[in-house]
């Protein structure tokens, strides 16, 4: 098991099912975690898994930067997301500014906020989850979620080969399939047709305690099936 008890790690979308596998992974390897979330799914998390700070902040707002500067982490990892599906002929500019402002603005608006103190500090890592249709840069019917996880991956590599020389890293993370949720399973997708996410969080906590000299960037978890 990873050892990270020297970390004190920011993971946003506290609460959703991808981020709770991974708090109960960084809890178990003794690392000291910021929960950044929305209303009940945040305080679920908060009465499971100790933090030392609790933010309740919509990160699609440009004012959740000011709040995020408050906090210092050597860690980000950005699990908010949305997806959803769409022919695209009937996409509307409703579904581009949704997803992503879900997927890509939230991003950007947490990293604007730790950046300053990793960059103060010259230490800290940045992980984005991506997803499998940005991996293959092709997502028939999800065009549009496609385009906002490709920013994301886009944008934590570029933010990686800037600011390596300055102590800061960037890793993304590509489920290649549907996660085990029960939101999936409640659609009808078989369970060995997904990813566990206990298997997605054990991948993030041991790219987490790689030395600097052999760093991850990128990691693609597949599915059984």
């Amino acid at each position: 098991m990873a050892n990270l008890g020297s970390s004190t790690i920011m993971l946003t979308g506290a609460g959703g099912a991808l981020a709770t596998a991974i708090a109960q992974e960084l809890d178990d390897a003794g690392a000291q975690m910021v929960l950044v979330g929305r209303g009940e799914s945040l305080a679920r998390a908060a009465d499971r898994f100790p933090a030392t700070e609790v933010l309740d902040l919509d990160l699609t707002d440009p004012a959740s930067i000011d709040a995020l500067k408050k906090v210092k982490v050597d860690t980000l990892i950005h699990t908010v997301g949305t997806f959803t599906t769409q022919d695209a002929q009937k996409a509307t500019p409703a579904d581009l500014r949704a997803l992503f402002d879900t997927n890509m603005t939230s991003l950007f608006h947490a990293v604007q906020g730790v950046l300053p103190h990793m960059l103060k500090q010259k230490d800290g890592l940045i992980l984005g989850i991506s997803a499998g249709q940005a991996a293959r840069l092709s997502g028939p019917k999800a065009a549009l979620y496609t385009a906002s996880k490709a920013a994301v991956a886009a944008y934590v590599l570029s933010l990686h080969d800037e600011l390596k020389g300055k102590g800061v890293r960037g890793m993304v993370l590509y489920p290649m399939g549907a996660i085990d949720t029960p939101t999936n399973r409640d659609a009808g997708l078989a369970w060995d047709t997904m990813i566990d996410p206990r298997g997605l969080a054990k991948s993030v906590a041991h790219a987490l305690s790689r030395p600097d000299r052999a760093h991850i960037t990128e990691v693609k978890v597949y599915p059984d099936a």
